[in-house]
């Protein structure tokens, strides 16, 4: 039991299958955790991974009273715990990104008016216009994100205005798909929240502003004008016009921190917190990963599991259709930069099984072996041919290219870009100079290198007389636990501090939020959530450097390929159907 009577933080991660719940302490200990598996608690809704899906229209989407039943199950498993919650001060957390929910004028009003007896299900049932909400899956909306693209223009202008080209998941394309199906749910709708403010909402008792990251991931907010984009609020409505859905949106508040008010009465009353808790901003769940550590400008954060993720914060604004930007969810003046790719530990996963089985248990052992022997790009000699890929299992966001495996060799310089076959296992003579296990190192580094192709106009010097690049680098998910992926990761990115290993045991969505609620009740004035939390945030207990990063003369090997690999998927694109 713990003893302790200082204060306590209260973090929320809203994903699409659970929600989660974490509390720490001022020092950031983690006191108390539960959690809510929707399709192990909350079956009944039949749902299958925490969604509904539609196949014949690409839809994807969940019951927002199953979440309203999550809440109270959450906040029940921790009173089993004996959870003091009288001693909970702040409250934050995440949401899923993209996903939104539309409430009725009486939303508000049955908000405040919550009775301690009854279920948050059962008093707010009849509180929503729509009794689902779109998930970041959801793939329904090619139409609107045409329009959206061609609104303003071109994708590049739009990502120039909103931090992103238009995305099937993003609120806009979502809000114009769903005006455009029913005009009269619409029409009954009095607000609209993302997954965040819906949550947020939920605990202050009235409909809580966007979070001015959160915000970004809609293509409707003019990110550098700090406002609506109205041609693009308009186009999503049609004739019910521009003041219509900016009405339904409400405001943004453009401070990450501090308390929008007092925990609702009802959570006072049901389950003993104090009246005195404050709710901060909740924000998306991708900017609440880059708060679970206080990740410096020129740090970068790389998931690698399914997916690939790079998540960095920079003072830059450099958008670009290829990846996202967004305000940053805590402190002015930086922005965070986002790349998604489908193709991860798949393509990863796909190359190990080609190769021989391993004698040992470590599936993974063939492959590392390869991957740590073979050169640099392949190259046998410093003048050999330079080997590049890509490999996709499936269709890929970043290019946007269809399922494929393509392979090229180019001079050591970059010139002479050609393509290439792998040359057959009994194939003895080197007219083909890629053998299958060319593919172990060759898969990370396509990967990386993309990475490092696209963050480029991003990085600068972390130091006098050092090359533009990332400070440190740490790596999350199940690939993280690879030695091989991590070395070829510093080889190519760089990292003058090293790479390192996050281990946060999978809530690093619920922690940000925690760590959010901290810095937004104790900061001091002007205090930064990087300050605040670096300074009582034990890196012994969080992280572990596996790499060296930064060498020059490797670093400098893929520098003069990064062209001739940007040359690569521009020729893998051009043979799309699409393009020709």
């Amino acid at each position: 039991m713990i003893t302790q009577d200082g204060p306590l933080y209260l973090g929320f991660d809203l994903s699409t299958q659970q929600l989660k719940a974490i509390i720490i302490t001022s020092d950031l200990s983690v006191v108390y955790e539960a959690k809510v598996d929707f399709d192990a608690d909350l079956s009944k809704y039949g749902i299958k991974k925490g969604v509904f899906i539609n196949e014949a229209e690409r839809e994807v989407y969940a019951p927002v009273a199953m979440w309203l039943e999550a809440v109270d199950l959450v906040l029940h498993r921790l009173v089993e715990k004996g959870t003091p919650f009288e001693r909970i001060r702040g409250i934050s957390g995440a949401g899923q990104q993209h996903g939104s929910v539309y409430w009725r004028s009486t939303g508000e009003q049955l908000l405040g008016s919550l009775k301690p007896e009854e279920s948050l299900v059962d008093q707010l049932k009849e509180a929503f216009a729509h009794p689902f909400s779109p998930n970041w899956q959801d793939a329904s909306t090619q139409k609107e994100c045409d329009a959206f693209d061609a609104a303003l223009l071109s994708e590049e202008t739009l990502a120039e205005v909103t931090g992103s080209k238009a995305h099937h998941r993003f609120t806009g394309p979502q809000i114009m798909r769903f005006h455009k199906l029913r005009p009269e749910v619409y029409r009954d709708t009095s607000r609209i929240t993302l997954v965040s403010s819906f949550l947020a909402s939920v605990f202050l008792g009235r409909i809580a502003p966007f979070d001015i990251s959160d915000v970004c991931g809609m293509n409707l907010w003019d990110i550098k004008a700090g406002t609506w984009n109205k041609a693009l609020l308009k186009l999503a409505v049609g004739d019910d016009g521009l003041e219509s859905l900016k009405g339904k949106l409400g405001t943004v508040r453009e401070d990450g921190g501090g308390s929008m008010g007092p925990i609702s009465r009802y959570f006072v009353q049901r389950y003993g917190f104090s009246p005195d808790c404050g709710i901060a901003p909740f924000t998306g769940d991708n900017p609440a990963s880059i708060l679970a550590l206080p990740l410096r400008p020129l740090d970068a954060m790389v998931s690698l599991g399914t997916s690939t993720t790079f998540l960095m914060s920079t003072p830059a604004y450099v958008p670009n259709p290829a990846y996202h930007f967004f305000n940053h969810p805590t402190t002015a003046g930086l922005y965070m930069f986002m790349l998604c790719y489908k193709n991860g530990g798949l393509a990863r996963e796909r190359i190990r099984d080609a190769l021989p089985k391993p004698s040992s248990s470590d599936p993974w052992a063939t492959f590392n072996t390869h991957a740590l022997t073979t050169a640099p790009l392949g190259q046998s000699t410093l003048s050999s041919p330079a080997k590049l890929g890509l490999f996709f299992p499936l269709p890929e966001i970043v290019p946007n290219v269809r399922a494929g495996t393509w392979r090229y060799n180019c001079a050591p310089d970059g010139s002479n870009l050609q393509e290439t076959k792998l040359r057959a296992a009994a194939q003895q003579d080197t007219s083909s100079p890629w053998g299958l296990i060319d593919d172990a190192r060759a898969i990370v580094e396509s990967q990386i290198l993309s990475l490092r192709l696209r963050s480029k106009n991003l990085v600068h010097s972390p130091s006098e007389g050092l090359p533009p690049q990332p400070r440190r680098i740490y790596l999350v998910g199940g690939g993280s636990l690879n030695p091989a992926i991590a070395r070829v990761v510093g080889d190519v990115l760089g990292g003058t501090e090293g790479v390192w290993r996050l281990d946060v045991g999978g809530n690093a969505c619920a922690l940000g939020g925690a760590y959010k609620a901290v810095w937004a009740v104790e900061r001091r004035d002007g205090e930064s959530f990087e300050e605040l939390i670096g300074e009582r945030w034990r890196e012994s207990e969080a992280v572990e450097k596996i790499g060296e990063g930064y060498r020059a003369d490797v670093w400098e090997r893929y520098g003069k390929v990064l062209d001739a690999f940007e040359e690569m998927e521009k020729r893998v694109l051009a043979g799309e159907e699409r393009n020709k």
